[in-house]
Order: structure tokens, then sequence, then C-alpha cells
């Protein structure tokens, strides 16, 4: 297992970009306050640690609330330490995803949108680059691992009209261009989150809720072709309309297995560990927040 946490952001000034004339230009943004890539977090242990065989990655649980960051670091046998607090100035940004892009897979880096524009910054470096405009047209972004065949981690898009496509990354953050993944009737979906194997069988999977609260399971099939990528979806859970917040942040607990984090309405956090079994993915919930996590409105 591959630990993806406790190494130091570094605080930079966000730079917008827009496009004049089919020219892209990047501006400094002197209206609003600088979103921070903060140099705040502290490292929770010296080293990374790094198992003999590469397996499924432990991230940090990163959310906003009242346009703050706020970082939670795995303990590393299930469950999260203490808050850090990463700064503010994040309000204006209507979509943040944590891609363990660069410095080979190692960082954790952030793609997040501002007035229709994605942007990407590593967790290492002293600039923010500008992905693409026009991404507007999509009303949920999550990152979900590698689904496409590249070695960095791709974005999932739902467009507004229900459609579905995966973005693969390269490895100076920037995007291929999309392939789609669904051809209709994702905007019936309320949630979707993924970074991980689910099924056992070593591809990424896509998790997503129905706005009924019925939970599937969509198997990654290794296929990067349009509307072959993920398999025939699964069953795996009711109910959880309970739930206001559903997050992975991989492999949780130190076991090998991707597990599922959930805040529900009531302000308790819960994690659903990971079995591997592709007709049983998640172990009953362990409550692993006490209270307070109904005031995130974005867990990533």
């Amino acid at each position: 297992m591959l630990r993806q946490t406790d190494r130091p952001f570094r605080r930079t000034a966000v730079c917008a970009a827009v496009a004049l004339g089919g020219l892209l230009a990047a501006l400094l943004v002197a209206t609003r306050p600088p979103l921070p890539w903060t140099s705040d977090r502290a490292d929770a242990i010296a080293a990374e640690q790094v198992q003999a065989a590469p397996g499924p990655v432990m991230f940090p649980l990163f959310g906003r609330k009242s346009g703050r960051l706020y970082d939670y670091e795995p303990k590393g046998t299930g469950g999260l330490q203490a808050m850090i607090d990463m700064g503010g100035g994040w309000a204006e940004a209507d979509s943040i995803v944590q891609a363990n892009v660069s410095e080979g897979g190692k960082g954790n880096d952030l793609y997040h949108r501002l007035d229709g524009t994605l942007f990407y910054t590593a967790e290492h470096g002293n600039d923010t680059k500008v992905v693409g405009g026009g991404w507007s047209i999509y009303d949920r972004l999550v990152s979900v691992g590698n689904m496409g065949g590249t070695a960095e981690p791709d974005l999932v898009a739902r467009q507004t009209d229900g459609t579905l496509w995966l973005y693969t990354a390269r490895p100076d953050g920037l995007l291929q261009p999309r392939v789609r993944i669904g051809s209709g009737g994702w905007n019936s979906m309320t949630a979707l989150a993924g970074r991980g194997d689910y099924t056992g069988d070593g591809k990424a999977d896509l998790i997503a809720r129905q706005s009924d609260g019925a939970l599937y399971l969509y198997p990654g099939t290794g296929n990067y072709v349009q509307d072959g990528v993920l398999g025939a979806r699964i069953a795996i859970g009711n109910g959880w309309n309970t739930h206001k917040l559903i997050v992975s942040t991989g492999d949780n607990t130190g076991d090998g297995k991707t597990d599922l984090i959930a805040a529900d309405t009531a302000g308790l956090l819960w994690l659903y560990k990971g079995t591997g079994t592709p007709g049983t993915p998640l172990a009953a919930r362990v409550q692993i927040g006490t209270g307070g996590w109904a005031a995130f409105d974005h867990l990533f």
C-alpha cells in the first residue's frame, strides 16, 4: 500500500485564464482572495510507506465548509486524525477534486473550477495551470483513479444532459480528449465516487447513488473505448439518501482494499470497508466521526 499523505503543501496565487479572439491569456485575479495552496499542512509521518508490491493508495480526506478547506489525514488502520485547517478563499470554486498526478503518483494535487475554467495545481510547485475553459457544461466532477490505461488518475465528468465522460490525465496534470463512458441517464445520480478497485479484479470502478437512494457499482472493464469503459451495474445497497455526501479516499484502513466514506444528514461520518467482492463490495458501516460533518458542502 502506498500512503499518499504527510507532505506539506505550498501556497500559491491562483491565476485565471480568459479566451479572447481564440487566444488564451493568463491573468491574475486581483478581485478575489488567492486560493491558497497552503504551507500550513504539517507532516504527520516523516516518510512515505511503500510496500514491496504496490497496492491501493491511502489518501487524506479533504472537506470544504464556509469557504475554508480542511485536511483529515488517515490513521492508517481506519478513521481519521485531527483536522488541519488549510485556509480560506475557496468559496468561489464550484468544483474541487483531489488527484495524485505529480511526482509519479505521490503528489496530493488539486483540480478546481472557477467560472467555467478548470485549473490544476500540483502539491509541490509554484504555479497553477489552466486545463481548459468550457467546463461549465458539467455539473459533477470526480477523481476515479486509473480507468483509461495511463499511469495517471483520471477524471469523470457528468454533463448536464446526463451523459458521462472520462478524461485521462497526463503527467503534467493536463488532460487528454474526453471519451464518452455513459450515453445518458446519469443525471438521475445524486452522488459519484470511485478512486479504486471495489471488485478485486485490479481495475478502477465507479460507485453511483441514484435519486431514490439506491447504490450501484459500475465495474471498470479496462477497455478504453467509447461506452465500453464501464460494465453492467451491480446493485449494492438501498437507503443511501440518509447520507449527504459520499466519497472515496482509497484504502483508508490499510488492508489493501478500497473503502467508501459517507457523511449522513445528522452530521455523523461513516466508514464502509471494502471487501474486494463484486456482489458485496462494502462491509457494514463503522462510525468514524462523531458530529459536525453536515456543515461540509463538499468532501473530496
